[in-house]
């Protein structure tokens, strides 16, 4: 099993391969705030475990199991971040948050998260009128139905 560090590596090699199919050691350093060596370091793990394919000061690439793996942690991502930002947390903060959260989740939990998610997206309505009294709520403190 991936570590949450091992799986931050695996999302940002996948966010930095998108554009050019590899990553570079300086790129992963500065956009995880670690040193080159930390990140040789865990280049060469993922590559003793068949996630990436890693030549020593070139580059890395995804295997077919760390784009499988990669996409899966872009979704459940993606997933906490809609859920928070459905109960009013502002966006920032949301992807912030959904980085530390997504690694600490049960699969039940996240299964529940999604099946919430897809139940406010398919809302028939653009602002369901639950969503309106929860907006209510966390503005003053009260119940909108209770202030009658």
């Amino acid at each position: 099993m991936l570590g949450s560090r091992a799986e931050d590596y695996l999302e940002a090699i996948y966010s930095l391969s998108k554009e050019k199919g590899y990553a570079k050691v300086m790129e992963l350093s500065e956009m995880l705030d670690v040193k080159p060596a930390t990140v040789s370091e865990m280049l060469e793990k993922l590559s003793r475990m068949g996630y990436v394919k890693y030549k020593k000061r070139s580059h890395v690439k995804l295997t077919e199991k760390g784009v499988r793996e990669a996409m899966k942690l872009r979704e459940k991502r993606n997933v906490v971040i809609k859920f928070l930002k459905a109960i009013g947390v502002p966006e920032d903060v949301a992807e912030r948050d959904a980085c530390t959260i997504e690694h600490v989740l049960h699969p039940e939990t996240l299964r529940q998260l999604r099946n919430f998610v897809r139940f406010v997206e398919s809302s028939p309505a653009v602002n369901p009128r639950w969503l309106e009294h929860f907006r209510e709520f966390c503005r003053t403190g009260r119940h909108p139905c209770k202030q009658r």
